[in-house]
């Protein structure tokens, strides 16, 4: 399945510290934004470095029935594949029933609003969204809270958070401002969710020093993405230090490193991976915590093992 252009070699030390990551953040299609790959090819390209599993994320639709739609080619693909639901406009926002379809049929994931967050739209309305995608279609999209009129969290929110702690699944905070974030995962500890993500807190959600403490608090993880980083994706190009500086600052064992990769135009996610991964080495982290922020934990937040090792 893989191109001749993907099969490059991965250097001893890089393979080393990557066989057996879990990406959380994979962007294979069909999606209405264009897609590089589909979700059986990026089983595939996982394969180059022994991934141990995918978890594919649309922002418009369940990709779980994906997955079961492509079961006969992803019998025979090398890295298993998880989907999940993104609670924006074309789910219904915040629908405790597209959320029971998704986990109950093996779905992994709900991320909170996205596309359709008020962050994500305020952000994206500016030129600082940079080159985040735009459908070729218009979706009718509206902004979607997870808060009742009363300014409460909403009655729909706390059965979608029921579901996650029912089913042990992951929760993601998705493109919600902190102070709904922080409001979510209030009411996912109390209710006994152990799986819950802060997806780029330095893009578009925007989270300061204290808002990472209070959301670690809550038991969260912080992912970064490996597209936030690589030089050939041109909409944000951060240097690999400040990466660094996050890590030295939460800590490896409460970080998480996914591609947030698979759009046209950009690296597959494995080469994604193998840049980020050597980059690392050169700045001086530790096999054994690039190990614990590629493989451990999201291992542990997609429910393969139970609990981070």
């Amino acid at each position: 399945m893989p191109t001749a252009e993907d099969t490059r070699p991965v250097p001893p030390a890089v393979l080393s510290a990557l066989t057996g990551a879990v990406d959380l953040h994979c962007h294979s299609g069909p999606s209405p934004f264009p897609r590089r790959l589909n979700h059986v090819e990026a089983a595939h390209d996982g394969a180059r470095i022994g991934m141990r599993a995918i978890l594919v994320k649309s922002h418009h639709h369940n990709t779980v029935m994906d997955l079961l739609a492509m079961e006969t080619w992803l019998a025979d693909a090398p890295t298993p594949v998880y989907g999940g639901v993104a609670l924006n406009t074309e789910v219904g926002g915040v629908n405790p029933s597209a959320v029971a379809m998704s986990l109950r049929m093996g779905g992994r994931c709900v991320w909170a609003p996205t596309t359709c967050a008020r962050q994500h739209i305020d952000h994206h309305s500016h030129a600082a969204a940079g080159g985040f995608p735009s459908a070729a279609i218009d979706l009718l999209e509206k902004e979607v809270s997870i808060f009742d009129a009363s300014g409460e969290v909403s009655a729909d929110t706390a059965a979608v958070v029921d579901l996650v702690a029912e089913t042990g699944t992951l929760l993601t905070g998705g493109h919600l401002d902190t102070e709904s974030m922080k409001a979510l995962f209030s009411v996912a500890e109390s209710k006994g969710v152990r799986r819950l993500l802060v997806q780029h807190p330095d893009f578009i959600v925007g989270a300061s020093e204290s808002d990472i403490e209070e959301l670690l608090g809550f038991g969260a993880y912080i992912e970064h993405e490996i597209a936030m980083y690589h030089p050939e994706v041109t909409a944000v190009g951060w240097p690999v230090q400040r990466l660094v500086d996050w890590i030295d600052r939460v800590g490896p064992e409460r970080t998480v490193i996914s591609s947030d990769l698979g759009q046209k135009g950009n690296p597959l996610p494995v080469d994604g991976y193998i840049y980020l991964v050597g980059a690392l080495l050169d700045h001086g982290v530790a096999e054994k915590d690039i190990r614990t922020m590629v493989a451990a934990n999201p291992a542990f937040l997609l429910g393969l093992e139970d609990s981070p090792s």
